[in-house]
């Protein structure tokens, strides 16, 4: 059978997607077969660090891979795919046919600047002390099962909206360096607004995570599966509407704003992570309403 191997590739425009998936096995040893440039893949998205692209494998594609991994893929074959903050230059999808044939397409994500602030003469912080590890160690043990939960959200497939309006208070990536020493980068996007303003679902989901009592860290600390791998975690907030299990719809009240857990006021800490990789929800969401 003769295919068509012309590369076609829509224009990359940030596409408004909006789940947790736990890690998928390598892939099997391919059996020989015949390889030739890839023809057929669609994308809407951002090649870029911190970006999420929706993707269509070609016509015939009876299994997806990057760089070796497992992708899932739904039906009328369509998958995400998700970049880290640091994710490295380069990339390869490869796409299995019925008929034996393997199209193989490199890519390239592009490199972000961050907003890196340099704090020469202020200490990290002070070192943790053991009743604080054992009870970080309970609290990322909760937040680990919930990543685990594959459910069948068709959220990923929504434009995301802001789950509320205001200003923006931090942004996703952004990075301070104490006396020298860099602290963690900022994993997600913080809106301020009042305590008690409430928290809408960006995207349609399934609660896998209402925190019973504040974390640490987090506080109160609601996690939303999208499907496909996809999943928001929404911090510090003073309620969560919802329980484990409750679907939820775009646009639906889930919590209200706060200051819980390590706050210095009251905002909204969104975050994202497609599998292992934190996506920086704002270009999903699109510019910031006006209030």
């Amino acid at each position: 059978m003769v295919r068509r191997c012309a590369f076609v590739l829509r224009a990359l425009s940030i596409v408004m997607l909006a789940g947790c998936a736990s890690r998928l096995p390598a892939a099997p040893p391919a059996k020989a077969v015949s390889v030739c440039p890839a023809a057929g893949f669609n994308f809407q998205g951002a090649f870029q660090q911190g970006g999420l692209v929706l993707g269509t494998a070609p016509e015939g594609t009876v299994s997806l891979f990057l760089d070796g991994q497992p992708l899932r893929m739904a039906k009328g074959r369509s998958f995400l795919l998700g970049f880290g903050r640091d994710h490295r230059a380069n990339a390869v999808i490869e796409a299995r046919l019925a008929d034996g044939s393997v199209q193989r397409l490199p890519i390239t994500i592009a490199a972000r600047v961050w907003d890196i602030q340099s704090l020469p003469t202020l200490p990290r912080g002070t070192t943790p002390t053991p009743e604080f590890l054992k009870r970080r160690a309970a609290e990322l043990a909760q937040i680990n099962a919930a990543r685990t939960i594959q459910s069948d959200s068709q959220g990923w497939r929504q434009a995301f909206v802001w789950p509320v309006i205001g200003r923006i208070s931090g942004v996703f990536g952004s990075q301070r360096i104490y006396a020298g020493e860099p602290g963690a980068p900022h994993s997600g996007v913080d809106v301020a607004r009042p305590t008690g303003t409430p928290v809408v679902a960006p995207a349609d989901g399934v609660v896998i995570l209402a925190a019973a009592a504040p974390f640490s860290l987090e506080g109160n600390l609601l996690m939303i599966d999208h499907g496909m791998g996809l999943n928001s975690a929404f911090l510090h907030l003073s309620r969560i509407d919802v329980k484990v299990g409750d679907r939820v719809a775009r646009g639906q009240r889930v919590g209200a704003i706060g200051a819980t857990g390590r706050a210095t006021g009251p905002h909204l800490h969104w975050s994202m992570k497609w599998q292992d990789e934190r996506i920086d929800p704002a270009p999903l969401a699109g510019a910031m309403p006006a209030q």
